[in-house]
């Protein structure tokens, strides 16, 4: 969703390089089973009780406004809107959340599909700004939560996003489990992560002669790390499919989004050509995980 920072361990191995960081921001597993329960944030931390998680309240600095983040993001943000089009053609819900949605960015776009639309996010400043963002629209509910402790019901919401929130999870265990409490039998989920598995890495990695790894990737600058800030990781879509199934949770559709993003293209390309462009890659590059953000239809397991 948003830039952040690493832990002190990350950042002394990725001070070695002033390209992105290469090694993992935690050991999390070398699978997928082993991920879903070793945690992320230590080689041998203890698992810590709810009282002693980390809040994911770190856009509450006041001299960030994730609002202005999007400046100069049209193409990025109208791919995203195109891939929740795709996803939710022909479906309507009676209650939709956006978790960890920020200021309440796509839950506009999200009232077209539902009758209810909540926005659940765990910065109050966020919410705040969110307040403004969304006065003409005022039905839409504003809750302050974190993604692994939802304040929902279990089943009662049909259809959950959370967009550009798998960055700051080398561990989505509990978020996992939580979203397969709170979704309905009939429910659908819209995941998207950070894909590390992108073209690019692909070509990097194969004329180096090395598989991509499987746990998550830190790509967090070291001249921003903080010990007591949570990480910004790449992830594997393949451990994170196996993730989900852990939690009894099913993809029905991929889609490989922002295929075009690159700040040379936008200063050379029209954006209504990257985005017809888009339009044909989001489908047909799914198969290959090719773009940097991978959107997941998820349903519960039969």
């Amino acid at each position: 969703m948003k830039t952040t920072k690493k832990s002190t361990k990350s950042s002394a191995k990725a001070a070695k390089s002033k390209k992105s960081v290469k090694t993992p921001a935690a050991k999390v597993a070398a699978s997928a089973k082993t991920a879903a329960k070793t945690p992320a944030n230590a080689k041998s931390a203890p698992q810590k009780s709810p009282a002693q998680k980390r809040k994911s309240d770190q856009y509450d600095d006041p001299n960030y406004n994730y609002l202005h983040y999007w400046d100069g993001r049209d193409y990025e943000d109208e791919s995203e809107r195109m891939a929740l089009t795709r996803l939710l053609k022909g479906k309507h819900f009676k209650h939709a959340t956006d978790i960890g949605g920020g200021y309440g960015r796509l839950c506009i776009f999200l009232e077209q599909y539902a009758d209810k639309v909540t926005l659940a996010e765990p910065s109050q400043q966020q919410l705040d700004i969110a307040k403004d963002f969304l006065k003409e629209h005022k039905e839409i509910d504003r809750k302050l939560m974190q993604a692994d402790d939802m304040k929902f019901k279990d089943g009662t919401i049909d259809l959950l996003t959370m967009i550009r929130v798998m960055h700051h999870l080398p561990n989505p265990a509990a978020e996992f489990a939580e979203i397969a409490r709170v979704l309905a039998d009939d429910g659908y989920a819209i995941i998207e992560m950070a894909n590390y598995a992108h073209g690019r890495n692909r070509l990097k990695h194969f004329i180096k002669g090395q598989k991509l790894p499987a746990e998550p990737v830190d790509i967090s600058s070291a001249k921003y790390a903080r010990k007591d800030e949570i990480p910004f990781v790449n992830h594997n879509p393949h451990t994170v499919i196996k993730q989900l199934g852990q939690a009894g949770l099913k993809v029905e559709r991929v889609l490989s989004v922002s295929n075009l993003r690159s700040q040379t293209l936008k200063k050379v390309m029209p954006r209504k050509v990257m985005l017809a462009f888009e339009n044909v890659m989001q489908p047909m590059m799914s198969g290959s995980f090719f773009g940097p953000s991978i959107f997941l239809l998820v349903r519960k397991g039969k």
